[in-house]
């Protein structure tokens, strides 16, 4: 079984280093050790900088790749539109248990980051600057490099910074999330879209972008955008930060310039000569087969062109020796795990999408394909964040990628071969807790209230799904798909409701006194069965 990653693995560079300059002189670059190595930079306007950004094509490095320059100049044309002064926040939170990139940067080269983000917001007016970190090392190391430089959260500062901590969870490294605990909410994504350029922290413009974004931003501005260009390729120019894990000999953070042969990355790090396949971006990314490994070079475009992703710069081989399903079971366990409990498509949709794997490596059958294709396919653009997005491309890529594998378990008796462990999780399985500020776990899973629809009584008014759709959800004959299931934490008032509404009164609630923690995985009645399932 693979161990989780410590938060700082090995570093290597491939060429000369930009970010990781100074890396192989000291363990942490302080103040004094940072201006040594990077000497020291002069500020720059809002539109030096944006045509900076724009002319070393700057996206933003946490996963969605969204050109820096566009949010710059956007943050700044609202700030001045409604006359309020914008607000800057780094994103730290590296929620993923197979990225530690921006973790690395963070414990190690903090000042960095801070350089670009500073940049930004004197270039914007700002006067309030917030870190999102997640683990105790970044909070650590970031709050020391404010403390460095005479900043802090004072109100007599002529800029207040402070380090967010948030608990370590996949949806907490959302843009929403983090600003919504920055206004003193949970960490987790507010069940609708806003544009942080447009209302952010305390409804004001708000520049967040991931952290390796903003010390990409410092490098590009101390040393130009010609210099800056003569690394990598013409349209991807500068180096990327990758975490090379999953069967390797060497887990490690790279930093390799854009266009470097993805082969060559995985020799680096001991991975098999000939993979069974290689995931891309994450465990929101994708896999290809070991035939594209050879085609695939370091870029966004280059990934992308071969049904890869670069996403949050995490790359994981498998070897032959292992089942691909099997591993990625594991992973789309953790994904609706990871669940904010807040919307169906997340908190029904992922974890039915997990049991559809699981269905298939049991021998499901063709049927059992069929339904993971469909609830993938339904989760899709329904969710209240990108968590269910990112969860089913995984799901779909895993399908798309071993064919072979899937038919051995779909039409015979399996593939045979073990599932490793391969691919890190954090132990057993979960995100670490008891981190300060974490209240979300009280707050989502399962309380110990449940949920039963008499069927004698129903009489399919639909008035159950409008009100508590974490739950119900009506099928073709316009009658609840469920029968009896958990209620969410956060829903129980929703709940109650639901049951006092009911025109029908064929909803009630009962505290379930198992001894065990209740299950999350409700039970779905097929169609025309569900009054004789409880009538017996």
């Amino acid at each position: 079984m693979n161990e989780a990653l410590p938060d700082v693995p090995e570093v290597r560079v491939v060429g000369l280093p930009q970010l990781t300059s100074g890396f192989d002189l000291v363990e942490r670059l302080d103040l004094p050790m940072h201006l040594k190595v990077h000497g020291p930079l002069d500020p720059l306007g809002g539109e030096q900088l944006a045509q900076l950004a724009e002319s070393i094509n700057l996206k933003g490095r946490g996963g969605a790749g969204f050109p820096f320059h566009k949010k710059l100049r956007s943050v700044a044309e609202s700030a001045i539109k409604r006359g309020v002064r914008p607000v800057v926040v780094v994103n730290g939170s590296e929620d993923e248990p197979a990225c530690r990139k921006d973790t690395v940067l963070i414990n190690r080269a903090p000042h960095l980051i801070l350089d670009g983000a500073l940049l930004c917001a004197e270039a914007l007016g700002a006067r309030t600057l917030v870190i999102g970190v997640t683990r105790e090392s970044t909070q650590r190391s970031m709050e020391a490099a404010l403390a460095e430089r005479g900043l802090s959260n004072s109100r007599r500062s002529a800029l207040r910074a402070w380090v967010q901590r948030n608990p370590v969870r996949m949806v907490t490294g959302a843009a929403a999330s983090l600003i919504r605990s920055v206004d003193g909410g949970p960490a987790i994504p507010p069940g609708r879209k806003i544009s942080a350029s447009q209302s952010g922290v305390g409804g004001a413009p708000t520049l967040l972008s991931n952290a390796e974004t903003f010390a990409q931003l410092a490098i590009a501005a101390r040393i130009g955008p010609e210099r800056y260009g003569n690394t990598g390729l013409y349209d991807e120019p500068g180096t990327v930060m990758l975490t090379v894990s999953g069967a390797v000999a060497r887990p490690m953070v790279l930093e390799v310039p854009t266009g470097v042969p993805l082969r060559y990355v995985l020799q680096l790090a001991g991975a098999p000569p000939v993979p069974q396949g290689v995931l891309t971006g994450g465990y929101h990314g994708k896999w290809i087969d070991a035939a594209t490994v050879n085609e695939a070079i370091v870029s966004r475009n280059s990934l992308d062109a071969v049904g890869g992703s670069l996403g949050a710069g995490a790359i994981l081989p498998i070897s032959q020796e292992t089942c691909p399903l099997g591993e990625s079971l594991r992973v789309a366990q953790w994904l609706a795990e990871e669940s904010a409990g807040q919307c169906g498509p997340c908190y029904l949709g992922l974890p039915a999408a997990a049991r559809g794997m699981e269905d298939i490596l049991n021998g499901g059958g063709p049927a059992a394909l069929e339904a993971l294709k469909q609830v993938a396919k339904n989760v899709k653009r329904r969710g209240a964040c990108s968590h269910p997005d990112g969860s089913a491309m995984f799901l779909e890529s895993t399908i798309k990628a071993f064919t072979d594998d899937l038919a051995a378990h779909v039409l015979g008796n399996g593939c045979g071969r073990p599932v490793e462990g391969v691919l890190p999780l954090f132990e057993g399985g979960r995100a670490p807790t008891g981190i300060p500020g974490g209240g979300e776990p009280e707050e989502t899973g399962a309380s110990r209230q449940k949920i039963y629809v008499d069927w004698t009584l129903c009489r399919g008014h639909g008035l159950c799904a409008d009100i508590l759709p974490e739950v119900f959800e009506l099928g073709a004959d316009g009658f609840p798909t469920v029968a009896q299931a958990q209620v969410p934490r956060y829903a129980e008032a929703k709940a109650l409701r639901a049951v006092r509404r009911c025109p029908a009164l064929a909803l009630r609630l009962e505290e379930d006194t198992r001894g065990q923690a209740p299950s999350r995985n409700l039970p779905v009645l097929s169609q025309g069965r569900g009054r004789r399932a409880l009538g017996r």
